[in-house]
């Protein structure tokens, strides 16, 4: 994408000089540290266009470069303790211009959220771009009754508290209230322009993008690191209730193997496949379910193991989107009800246009980031085996 064309811009401020937490931003959550997984949630969005680092720290700027975002460095003066957000913010956007990237709606993402759902940054971009908000923001709701202590009495009754949502007089039932939300801090969007006159995240109309209370954790002590991650082991090992799918496409090398191979003295390449895989091919090949291996490597393994499991092939494909485009317009599925199975960076433009992008357990971190759905088996060790009995399990259903 050219500079020209970015729409929609994250910036993710990461500065190095953490009180609470030392080095928090690099402190990791399920393995990733906090601004790779801050990086991976913006790359993996539809709709934003390009992602941006802000930060005075090397060691921070490295790890975001790592996973894929381009880096600002901050001046000393916008990096201290007493710096605001939004001063970061107008930096960046003013570094931005002068290389010639001037997008309409900023995505503003912490780093001390390591649960951001890419598909709520979307709803978030979707809702300023539509024009239905000009600001938005990651909220919890709640129907807790909320309670502030009194500043103006004196005396004996120093402790007094008043109601802040609720009249003490009335106690409506739960399901009988209107939730109040909030903020989480994950993230927040808005339009460019406005920011900019307002110096502030917040003008004209603001909407909230509704974030599960599990999810909506952020860092602050060290003992958030700890509930997080022990958090982390079990959000991303979940199974969806259904993954309702038409098709099935999957990479080879890492997915259907251990992406590993070996090579005799001629140079002749052999690979390990998992035979439970095959039965799960054919139970889903019976079920009526089409299949497809989409490869960019040019290989007879690759071949050989298509005719074996009976599953149509395609190799040499450097555009695995477009190719999977084509074959499903064909086939007449549409990409909402289509898995695709990948295990690294190049299977990132394929996930990120199907409903179901899912990845083997030892994928990537961008592609598990990227993913909808993370396998408990890894690539040559039956994932394959287990999407395809997700799928006809949902089909049962």
């Amino acid at each position: 994408m050219t500079a020209s064309e970015c729409r929609v811009v994250a910036v993710i401020p990461a500065r190095g000089g953490s009180k609470g937490v030392p080095g928090k931003n690099l402190r990791t959550v399920g393995g990733r540290s906090l601004i790779s997984r801050a990086v991976m949630a913006c790359s993996a969005s539809r709709l934003v266009d390009l992602v941006y680092a802000s930060t005075d720290d090397a060691a921070i700027a490295a790890a975001a470069q790592a996973s894929g975002a381009d880096v600002i460095w901050r001046p000393r003066d916008l990096a201290g303790d007493h710096a605001s957000s939004e001063s970061a913010l107008l930096h960046a956007l003013d570094h931005l211009a002068t290389v010639g990237v001037q997008p309409e709606v900023l995505i503003f993402v912490q780093c001390t959220s390591p649960f951001i759902n890419p598909g709520d940054l979307d709803a978030a971009v979707e809702m300023i771009l539509t024009g239905h908000a000009d600001t938005v923001f990651s909220g919890v709701a709640t129907h807790e009754f909320l309670w502030r202590e009194a500043p103006d009495v004196l005396g004996p009754k120093a402790a007094a508290v008043v109601g802040q949502n609720h009249d003490a007089a009335s106690r409506p039932r739960r399901q009988d209230r209107r939730p109040d939300f909030r903020e989480t801090g994950a993230f927040y969007a808005m339009r460019i322009d406005d920011f900019r006159r307002s110096g502030h995240r917040f003008f004209g109309t603001t909407a909230v993008v509704p974030v599960p209370e599990l999810t909506s954790m952020e860092i602050d002590t060290p003992d958030d690191l700890v509930l997080a991650n022990a958090l982390a082991t079990v959000l991303e090992r979940a199974k969806p209730a259904a993954l309702e799918v038409d098709a099935v496409v999957t990479d080879f090398d890492g997915v259907h193997t251990a992406d590993t191979a070996y090579l005799d003295e001629t140079g002749r390449e052999a690979v390990r496949v998992s035979r439970s895989d095959g039965l799960g091919i054919a139970r889903l090949r019976a079920s009526g379910v089409p299949m497809l291996i989409l490869s960019k490597e040019c290989n007879p393994v690759v071949s050989a193991r298509g005719r074996k499991v009976g599953v149509e092939v395609m190799q040499g494909v450097d555009d695995k989107a477009a190719a999977l485009q084509e074959w499903l317009d064909e086939q007449g599925i549409p990409l909402r009800r289509t898995a695709y199975l990948g295990n690294d960076v190049n299977d990132l433009p394929a996930m990120q246009i199907v409903g179901w992008p899912v990845a083997v357990s030892d994928a990537h971190p961008r592609v598990r980031a990227a993913a909808r759905l993370v396998l408990a088996r890894a690539g040559g060790h039956g994932a394959v085996r287990e999407l395809c009995d997700l799928v006809l399990d949902s089909h049962v259903k």
